[in-house]
């Protein structure tokens, strides 16, 4: 979600540095509900006819806005999908899940604890999913305290949670709270979690979640997080992974897990300017040092035209190759930078190791035809039956506008190294800038828009990528939502073969 400039002003936490900290993702959304009440959930009046979109469904066809979204494949029955987006004008989180391999989805939001303090409201952020061998999946996020009314939202604290579904996805009556900061130490920031779905692991089934923690007062900053369960998301222990000493300036880390259960983590490295990655072989228990993947020219994020007033932000998204193929063990990276030799337009960049991360080949283009456009919010995912690296990407090449405002979604494959041509998933432009030449335009959410990343998930050589889609908001010239909202930003998905 939004990251902007931090004021002090604005927060209740004095401690908090101004000149070198940034504002975490769930930002924009409390700056929503601290002055306006919550949204009841209400699905759109007119649902979409089978095939309306070409091939492209509408997972969420909700009113109001959803934004950053998850996908997860269950590895024992590859039809089950579970996917997750942010509510922004609803507190909790949302659930989906689909039983004919995308084709069709139902809703579920996820629980929340109580609240803390007078006027306390809680909300849910930054969705990531996972199913174990076994069919459990996995649904973490942040929880976010604050109490409304006063000022511009007092926060109280966050914590982590990890949800835990044993049919698929359609509820999750069992949630773990853990992680709480009180408003002393550092914001949660964009987990990240997996599940080690070996069956030869030694530690199979284990959960695995990863978090920065880049904005707080603490001298050293929150740093970088992983926290491991060996009892299916019951309780989790937690060891910084980052250099403890640092100065704690990362964002977005990711996590995975190798054939043998090794169990790797990267994120951004800010301060740095480096993806940085670091690795346990013995089941997240004990960490190693950190190592620098890429040194990047894109420290943090950046102002792009197609997401108006918000920044691209730079992460890396990362997993390892566990099929049986010619290259077993292989982690591949992807980030996003200045496309070569530019600094105007953006593009996406991978690395690979067949060392288990000991060292890392030179960053490449994903290549395809670039154009001039801009390629963020990216995600990967490695086939576990195929080993084929999927990259999917939003992409401003078909903008027709002439200033990059509007947006497809693409997906590219290969062996991490080399890529083939790309593939247009979307079936239809999207736009977050204007309605057909409105602005503002009233349904778009400017402060969020797509959010800080999509998801992407593979098995058996099918790709589901999915992604915060806008091509509905031309139907609100005759609102069909409560209060005159149209649908906003909706969850689309799509099957690719």
């Amino acid at each position: 979600m939004k990251k902007i400039a931090l004021a002090v002003a604005l927060i209740s936490w004095p401690a908090l540095a101004v000149a070198d900290s940034k504002n975490p993702t769930w930002w924009d959304k409390l700056q929503f509900l601290a002055h306006n009440p919550p949204d009841a959930f209400q699905s759109s009046a007119k649902s979409p006819a089978p095939n309306a979109f070409g091939g492209n469904v509408d997972v969420s066809n909700e009113c109001g806005p959803q934004s950053e979204t998850f996908i997860a494949i269950n590895p024992s029955s590859p039809a089950n999908l579970a996917a997750g987006s942010n509510e922004i004008f609803r507190l909790p989180m949302r659930g989906y899940f689909s039983t004919d391999s995308g084709a069709h989805w139902g809703g579920v939001d996820l629980p929340l604890p109580p609240p803390i303090g007078t006027n306390g409201i809680d909300f849910g952020s930054d969705p990531t999913l996972a199913f174990d061998s076994s069919g459990n999946v996995f649904y973490g996020y942040i929880v976010v305290f604050f109490s409304a009314g006063v000022g511009n939202g007092a926060i109280n604290g966050t914590e982590m949670a990890v949800a835990r579904s044993i049919d698929g996805g359609r509820t999750y009556p069992t949630v773990t709270f853990f992680a709480f900061n009180g408003g002393t130490n550092h914001f949660n920031d964009k987990p990240m979690i997996t599940a080690d779905a070996n069956l030869a692991s030694p530690f199979r089934d284990n959960v695995y979640i990863g978090w920065d923690a880049a904005s707080g007062g603490s001298a050293v900053g929150g740093g970088v997080h992983v926290a491991r369960s060996t009892d299916h998301g019951a309780t989790f222990t937690i060891a910084r992974v980052d250099d403890p000493h640092g100065p704690g300036r990362s964002i977005g880390a990711t996590v995975t897990v190798g054939p043998g259960g090794e169990v790797y983590a990267a994120w951004n490295d800010f301060a740095a300017n480096a993806i940085v990655f670091n690795r346990s072989f013995d089941g997240g228990a004990t960490w190693g040092t950190p190592t620098t993947v890429v040194a990047k020219q894109l420290a943090f994020d950046i102002g792009i035209p197609a997401e108006f007033n918000r920044g691209a932000l730079v992460y890396p998204a990362c997993d390892a190759d566990r099929s049986t193929g010619a290259h077993r063990g292989r982690i591949t990276c992807s980030w996003m930078d200045f496309a070569s030799g530019l600094t105007t337009h953006t593009d996406i960049f991978t690395s690979v190791s067949d060392d288990k991360g000991a060292t890392w080949s030179v960053a490449r283009s994903v290549g395809d035809t670039h154009g001039g456009a801009d390629r963020f919010n990216h995600w990967l995912a490695t086939d576990p039956v195929t080993g084929t690296v999927n990259v999917s990407y939003y992409d401003t090449r078909n903008d027709t506008t002439g200033a990059g405002f509007q947006t497809d979604v693409f997906l590219q494959r290969g062996d991490g190294q080399t890529f083939g041509l790309g593939t247009r998933v979307t079936t239809a432009l999207s736009n977050e800038h204007d309605c057909n030449g409105l602005f503002p335009c009233a349904s778009i959410n400017y402060g969020n828009q797509q959010g800080d990343y999509e998801g992407l998930a593979a098995f058996g050589g099918i790709a589901h990528p999915v992604w915060t889609d806008s091509r509905r908001n031309q139907e609100n010239a005759t609102p069909t939502c409560a209060g005159g909202r149209g649908l906003m930003e909706e969850v689309f998905t799509a099957t690719v073969k």
